[in-house]
């Protein structure tokens, strides 16, 4: 007789779509906690983070993709490259599509005026699909933010997305909401391979905690300066470092392009500095189980986003 092995699946999920498609937001709603940054801005995930995600036996590593868009600069470049990256690794691929825009764009007579943001998702979705084509590759269509939309109108988005042959199955979902999100979860199980986990149960992410700290603090600058700062910022983790009383010290360094910008960030008699630290510090408090002292600098550096190690600390490629 025997003693019966516990089979355990594991496996990558790559997370694609639009810039603002919901992909950050999805993530943390499968992982349960908060592992990849969501601001009212596009673009705001610069690097693959890793989420992982549990369900029953079977451990997922879920790869947040940046943005799929046409690049213009080095950074752009670096972050499309990612992301089509991720998506060829993946044991499984969701193309999360915001069907609001989709139907904003596609079916103008309805109630839902279509603002440039959407006729710019809907672009970067065909630019998607056609590259998902020239790859022979399949995904899982995720439909997302459908609280926004009447069932009739939903389907008519779906038979067309459907039409364009890339995808094996069709979710209806609202990652913020978190409607559809369990089933998508349950499918995705279906699809990893059999094999051990690569992480402990109760991790959540597997991005080092330096990167996961100034990934907090550039949602909190994004989150209160958002309409006045453009993403002309990186924020890094110049020390972190253990204190005898349990707790951390982390120092980090918030960089803009220029004068005017460190000025924003600073707000008046250091204001707005000071509820980015304050907001930043609870969060981290909170990852870390830990009293957290935060010291944040701004500094202008002209051409930030043309630092090599910058690149190499988000694991992206400087030269894509």
């Amino acid at each position: 007789m025997t003693d019966s092995v516990p089979h355990t699946r594991c496996g990558f999920v790559a997370i694609i779509g639009a810039p603002n498609a919901g992909k950050s937001t999805l993530v943390n709603r499968l992982v349960g906690t908060k592992v990849s940054i969501v601001t009212q801005k596009v673009q705001t995930t610069r690097f693959p983070v890793r989420g992982i995600a549990m369900d029953g036996d079977c451990q997922m590593v879920l790869v947040d993709t940046p943005g799929i868009f046409k690049p213009r600069r080095r950074l752009d470049r670096a972050m499309v490259a990612s992301a089509w990256g991720g998506a060829h690794d993946a044991d499984c691929i969701v193309l999360l599509i915001d069907a609001a825009a989709q139907l904003a764009v596609r079916h103008p007579g309805t109630d839902v005026k279509a603002t440039a943001a959407d006729h710019k998702a809907v672009e970067d979705v065909e630019m998607i699909i056609e590259g998902l084509k020239a790859n022979d590759t399949k995904a899982i269509l995720a439909l997302n933010k459908i609280d926004l939309m009447k069932r009739d109108n939903l389907l008519a988005v779906t038979d067309e997305l459907f039409k364009t042959g890339v995808f094996e199955d069709v979710l209806m979902i609202s990652a913020e909401k978190g409607s559809g999100v369990a089933d998508l979860k349950t499918l995705l199980g279906k699809r990893m391979p059999e094999g051990p986990w690569l992480y402990p149960e109760d991790q959540a992410a597997d991005a080092p905690v330096r990167i996961l700290a100034a990934e907090i603090t550039r949602e909190k600058l994004f989150l209160r300066v958002h309409e006045e700062l453009p993403y002309a910022a990186a924020v890094v983790t110049t020390e972190f470092k253990d204190l005898p009383d349990g707790s951390a010290r982390i120092e980090q360094t918030i960089f803009v392009e220029r004068d005017g910008q460190r000025a924003i960030v600073l707000g008046k008699s250091g204001q707005t500095l000071k509820w980015i630290g304050q907001k930043s510090r609870e969060d981290l408090a909170k990852l870390l189980d830990r009293p957290v002292h935060l010291f944040l600098h701004v500094q202008v550096s002209e051409k930030w986003s043309d630092d090599r190690s910058l690149y190499t600390q988000f694991g992206l490629e400087y030269d894509s």
